[in-house]
């Protein structure tokens, strides 16, 4: 049994509402993409962008919610993604996050924004899971303007 399923055994049993619900959605995710790909086990690349787009959902859900001002739904979410953050490799400081740009700025002798999508494609394989792709673009944006 996975951690992930022990956590949801867990949760159920004590009454957790928000963790027992958070933990299905990326159980029925999860089960989801092994069907897509039609094989039984997800390797931890797969897994992870899983959890990846669950987190995005959740950040975008809280960003539409804050600006209707449902506030309830809004904590709600922000509950749901912290459990599911748990799961996710640690993210990058921004100053790491800097250091990698400029080791692909200079890699792939990027000059302009024109060279952005060759910059982009170093740092989000050297990153994988570990920094949101907003975030990425904002600092490459910002090394090569």
């Amino acid at each position: 049994m996975s951690s992930f399923e022990l956590d949801l055994r867990n949760a159920i049993k004590s009454h957790d509402e928000i963790r027992v619900r958070t933990l299905r959605s990326i159980k029925a995710a999860l089960q989801s993409r092994e069907i897509e790909q039609g094989r039984g086990t997800l390797v931890e690349a797969d897994i992870l962008a899983v959890l990846q787009k669950q987190a995005k959902q959740r950040r975008d859900s809280m960003s539409q919610f804050e600006s209707a001002g449902r506030i309830d739904l809004f904590k709600r979410e922000e509950d749901e993604l912290a459990i599911i953050e748990t799961y996710l490799p640690k993210q990058l400081s921004p100053s790491d996050l800097e250091a990698i740009v400029r080791e692909a700025i200079e890699a792939t002798n990027a000059e302009s924004a024109r060279d952005m999508g060759r910059v982009m494609g170093v740092v989000m394989q050297k990153v994988k899971g570990r920094a949101d792709g907003n975030l990425v673009r904002e600092a490459v944006t910002r090394l090569l303007g």
